[in-house]
């Protein structure tokens, strides 16, 4: 199993090097990569969020890095050979569904995986 992680703070995933996911690692029985992305972004200055279009409080995480960085994924995994293979999203907010076993069960079945993790109020 392979699980990308897309975010704006990739260090905060080391903590999977460590204990029983970092044996899971050690033995290739999982893979995680947290991907940064900012990497993605066209702004010299990395900048990644905006208010919202339209106005209104809060701010946003743009739409074009995380469509970038969500598409080279997709890219590599064609690449990797599993073409017929399509990687499962789940964008992380507090807005959605709480995690529960039954979830966890589900994704266990996947091949691929792509974490989103939103830290801003949505994507614009």
């Amino acid at each position: 199993m392979k699980i990308n992680i897309l975010t704006l703070f990739p260090e905060m995933f080391d903590i999977f090097n460590h204990s029983i996911i970092g044996k899971a690692q050690d033995k290739g029985l999982i893979e995680i990569e947290p991907i940064n992305i900012r990497d993605y972004t066209l702004n010299k200055h990395k900048k990644v969020d905006d208010y919202p279009y339209g106005g209104g409080a809060g701010m946003l995480m743009q739409a074009q890095p995380v469509y970038d960085c969500y598409h080279a994924i997709v890219q590599r995994i064609a690449e990797s050979g599993r073409k017929g293979q399509k990687a499962r999203v789940i964008y992380v907010t507090p807005q959605g569904k709480t995690f529960q076993q039954q979830m966890a069960k589900e994704f266990a079945r996947e091949e691929d995986l792509i974490f989103l993790c939103g830290h801003y109020e949505g994507i614009d």
